[in-house]
């Protein structure tokens, strides 16, 4: 079974995800695959400074994230063909890494996907499990995590797709408004009754 476990900024998905790995699934994490794709060298990687220019590039031969980062913050077009360039490696090295642990046996695989609804990537999984927390809550935790005013906290959240419609869509949800117990409890619970635990 591939389950794609997703949520919203400081929804506390990460701390799901370091539960799934203590139990022994194998873990393909989106995020860190969206730095291995771009790694020096890397054919993606060589694309990018030839859509956008050597200077996104440090001494080092790396990808300078704020470089590109102001390239592409105000301008749509150049965002996309970031996205066109990028979007694809992610997903392929994502699947390569999913089939990989098949193929070594494994019966499960997590799929850390945060922006699973939002890039459409449902097809890729068999299961989907939210972690959901309380719009109150998610911004304390995201004020509080990343030192943003209110104001700054609410467009991050704004930019992502609303949480209930992420439950809409899942399989499965964790209600993480809670206590580390209490999400550790609702996880066991949700992966025997999908058999996987």
């Amino acid at each position: 079974m591939i389950i794609g476990l997703t949520g919203s900024i400081a929804s506390g998905k990460s701390t799901v995800s370091k539960m799934l790995k203590e139990y022994g699934f194998p873990i393909v994490d989106a995020d860190v695959v969206a730095r291995q794709v771009v790694e020096p060298g890397s054919e993606t990687l060589n694309k990018i400074a030839e859509a956008f220019g050597k200077e996104v590039l440090t001494e080092t031969g790396e990808l300078d994230r704020k470089k590109l980062g102001s390239i592409i913050f105000n301008d749509e077009e150049k965002r996309q063909l970031l996205n066109s360039v990028i979007h694809p490696a992610i997903r392929k090295e994502m699947l390569r890494q999913r089939d990989e642990y098949l193929a070594k046996g494994e019966k499960t695989v997590i799929m850390d996907i945060p922006l699973l609804f939002e890039s459409k990537l449902q097809h890729f999984v068999d299961k989907i499990l939210v972690v959901a927390v309380s719009e109150e809550v998610q911004l304390e935790r995201l004020m509080k995590r990343n030192q943003l005013s209110e104001e700054e906290a609410k467009a991050r959240i704004r930019s992502q797709l609303p949480m209930p419609v992420k439950v809409q869509g899942a399989d499965a949800v964790i209600d993480n408004n809670g206590t580390i117990e209490e999400t550790r409890r609702q996880l066991e619970k949700i992966l025997k009754e999908w058999g996987v635990l």
